[in-house]
């Protein structure tokens, strides 16, 4: 037997011989079962893709994205300026790539701010209950009472432009629909057995909320994270589309589409091409979130 068929029959093995074993060989099913959804696959490569243009956008862009030169402006694309120049002759390839970073950027900080807080507050509200539940439920409502976008623009009115304060009211707009996710599964999960033992055994609130609950909660964030992660590509550019993103000259996305729209008619790359790595980008975390859910939501069939 070769050494991959005895790596793969000990990771399917039916009676593991040890924890590492069991969730080794647990991982390895959830791949298989994810790696059939070629559209999931596909979503895996596009966002591993743009993870990988972000990091090496020094090294893969062609020219420098801030500079000018109203001698080339809006050449069309071609062998020099694979997709052309813009109204200040800056190559639009070079300022999509360096672009990918702060979309990026923005993703994973909003993310990072969210997903954690969320799960805390939504993880807490479900054990809790009682006032501290109905307080909470009450806050994420007036929160989702407004379109996402429309939110996001009030905060940033009130912060002013900027990438940071663009993912400050990003996560102010999202952390309410992680908070749900997480009381959701608390609710079912905290009349378990294995809750009422632990509690017997003499294991406080915040032991149980953090070394219990909260695990258990994390499959199905992952699966909230990823698909949210197409929207706030969405937002971003729309802050940055308004003006309240990301402060010009720099390559964000939405920024270079507002910039381009003048020259839709006639020169319609400008606009164009970051509209595609807007589209190219959500659809690859739709996708992505799409197969993780089938692989890690339980109530999927």
């Amino acid at each position: 037997m070769s050494r991959a068929a005895a790596l793969r029959a000990w990771l399917i093995a039916d009676t593991p011989l040890s924890r590492r074993q069991a969730r080794l060989g647990r991982l390895y099913l959830q791949w298989l079962t994810f790696r059939r959804n070629w559209l999931a696959v596909a979503g895996l490569v596009v966002s591993l893709l743009l993870a990988l243009v972000a990091i090496a956008a020094p090294l893969l862009a062609t020219h420098d994205p801030s500079a000018q030169n109203l001698d080339i402006r809006l050449q069309p694309p071609g062998a020099t300026h694979w997709l052309g120049t813009d109204e200040l002759g800056r190559d639009i390839y070079s300022r999509i790539v360096h672009g990918s970073r702060i979309t990026l950027g923005m993703v994973v900080a909003v993310v990072v701010l969210v997903a954690p807080f969320g799960l805390v507050v939504g993880c807490a509200a479900g054990y809790v209950g009682g006032w501290f539940d109905r307080i909470v439920m009450r806050v994420t409502d007036i929160f989702m009472a407004f379109p996402r976008l429309i939110l996001a623009l009030a905060f940033v009115a009130a912060l002013g432009p900027g990438i940071e304060n663009g993912v400050i009211a990003i996560a102010l707009t999202a952390w309410p629909a992680y908070a749900r996710i997480a009381r959701a599964e608390t609710l079912a999960i905290r009349g378990s057995d294995f809750i009422a033992a632990a509690r017997l055994q003499g294991a406080s609130a915040l032991r149980l909320i953090f070394a219990h609950v909260a695990p258990l909660c994390l499959s199905s964030l992952i699966v909230r994270v990823t698909l949210d992660m197409s929207g706030i590509i969405l937002t971003a550019a729309g802050l940055g589309f308004l003006g309240l993103g990301a402060v010009p000259p720099s390559p964000e996305w939405g920024a270079m589409i507002s910039t381009g729209r003048r020259f839709i008619l006639e020169q319609w790359w400008v606009a164009t091409m970051p509209g595609i790595a807007i589209f190219v980008a959500s659809l690859g975390f739709n996708l992505l979130g799409d197969g993780l859910r089938d692989v890690l939501d339980p109530k999927q069939t």
